[in-house]
């Protein structure tokens, strides 16, 4: 009952407070003579700091390619990724006797295969007309979609290239200019780089096929096996591909999407003509996708050496480290109720407002325990507003208004841990900070099943791959104030 309690009457005690300080007889308005609420307020002062995020959980979602100059730190800024490719359980493709793509032997060959990335051009940074120069590399083996891979994990160091496999250079821009005005222009027209691997292409066990496509349908229809599903695919034919950067700078594009496309002919059943196949094989989700971001430490380290503010910066960059008042704010209250404890991080504006080139502030943060920062992405949780809360940037702030549970489960915490060791908190030097970090949230997919409307998760949250860079208000001698509200029934 009392709980329930609680909940009601939150709102309308912080919005008496904020209009009057006098507290005294809000806990006679709110509830009955027989069961009085006490309403106490206290303002406290969280510490920050910058530290370096060094690297990041790295299967990721979002793709970003590319190498730029950070404006901030006068340093340089690297995306490359790996993606493979998922295969649906019910792919369906025509008989192997209607295919009437065949070479002079009779066997099925595929009339081209090309990978098209698709760019997100609202996400994407630098001139569109700047040259960039890929490398498509062939995996020869297919990564574990178990193991946890960071940032800074190599594919290329850690061997998983395939020394005389599939190898191409694509040079591009983000305005694909091979396409005419008037096609470029039209509503349905989405730009995108297409890497096509229509040479001769010559498998683990030197058997050659006229090109990657040729490959892959012929597998189809001699070992339907390798396509049960994805993790047999990716096992057993097509570990998938590395996409390095060989030259260019300037530009981070946003990968939209990630498709390898093999077009090959056959023929209807139902009437004798020759129709256009195509066998589209998409990057989701479902498979593995991982990044490699390249920061030079150096001007990340002066940023954070910095003690008149702290910083936000990704990918893989700054995170702002709070320290919070756990004891000040429980001192007294052991067993009031938390109504509200609430911070708020203002965004200082850049030294240079006008340069272009300046990178965007985070539109998304997430708050959560330092210790359970890596773990918290690894096992692919989602924010409870309990232990971990998200925030926008709105009127260029970052505020959390619910942290009560948050700074009860760590006094607990402490609590506990004395009763067993009374060096506890000198050997969990983190037990009363948080971290704020640069997130993607999740992606949300919105069905209607018998007329009724059901969200669903398709990806988890994420670390923030793209550029995003701020200063806040903080650091050694501007501690950030904590407000908080107590309730007890007398």
């Amino acid at each position: 009952m009392r709980l329930r309690l609680f909940t009601a009457i939150a709102f309308t005690a912080m919005a008496m407070i904020s209009c009057n300080e006098d507290t005294d007889s809000i806990g006679t308005s709110l509830t009955q003579n027989t069961d009085q609420l006490k309403i106490s307020t206290g303002i406290y002062e969280a510490t920050t700091r910058s530290i370096l995020a060094d690297s990041v959980y790295a299967r990721n979602f979002d793709c970003f390619f590319g190498l730029v100059k950070d404006p901030e730190t006068d340093t340089y800024v690297m995306n490359e990724f790996m993606a493979q490719f998922n295969v649906l359980e019910d792919l369906v493709l025509p008989d192997e006797e209607q295919i009437i793509s065949l070479d002079d032997e009779g066997e099925i060959v595929a009339d081209s295969c090309e990978i098209w990335l698709y760019f997100d051009k609202s996400n994407c940074y630098g001139d569109s007309l700047t040259p960039m120069k890929m490398g498509v590399l062939e995996l020869g083996k297919a990564m574990d979609s178990e193991a946890v891979y960071y940032s800074n994990y190599d594919p290329e160091a850690e061997g998983y290239i395939r020394p005389d496999g599939l190898k191409k250079d694509l040079v591009f821009t983000l305005a694909n200019l091979t396409y005419s005005d008037s096609l470029r222009y039209t509503s349905s027209y989405r730009d995108y780089a297409r890497v096509t691997l229509n040479d001769e292409y010559k498998d683990k066990s030197g058997k050659k096929y006229s090109n990657y496509g040729t490959y892959i349908l012929r597998n189809y229809y001699e070992h339907p096996e390798y396509f049960k599903n994805s993790y047999t695919f990716v096992h057993s034919l097509c570990p998938g591909f590395y996409f390095k950067l060989l030259d260019g700078l300037g530009v981070m594009a946003k990968m939209d999407r990630i498709v390898l496309r093999i077009f090959y002919s056959y023929q209807s059943y139902s009437e004798e003509k020759k129709l256009t196949g195509l066998l589209t094989l998409a990057s989701t989700p479902e498979v593995l996708q991982t990044v490699k971001v390249t920061n030079e430490k150096a001007g990340l380290e002066r940023l954070v050496s910095e003690d008149d503010c702290t910083y936000l910066k990704s990918p893989a960059g700054i995170f702002t480290e709070v320290t919070l008042p756990v004891d000040e704010i429980m001192e007294g209250h052991g067993i009031d109720y938390l109504l509200s404890v609430s911070m708020s991080f203002q965004r200082l504006n850049s030294d240079d407002p006008n340069n272009k080139y300046n990178f965007k502030a985070p539109e998304t943060i997430l708050l959560l325990p330092k210790d359970s920062l890596n773990t918290f992405f690894e096992k692919e949780k989602t924010y409870d507003y309990k232990r971990s809360y998200v925030a926008s940037l709105v009127k260029n702030n970052y505020s959390f208004t619910n942290l009560g549970d948050l700074v009860s489960s760590m006094y607990l915490d402490k609590i506990l841990g004395e009763l067993d060791d009374p060096y506890w908190t000198t050997n969990h030097p983190d037990w009363n900070k948080v971290v704020l970090v640069p997130i993607i949230t999740p992606t949300l997919t919105t069905t209607t099943v018998n007329n009724t409307t059901v969200t669903t998760t398709t990806t988890p949250i994420s670390h923030q791959i793209g550029l995003t860079s701020t200063k806040l208000v903080g650091g050694k001698d501007s501690p950030i104030e904590i407000k908080v509200i107590y309730a007890k029934f007398i």
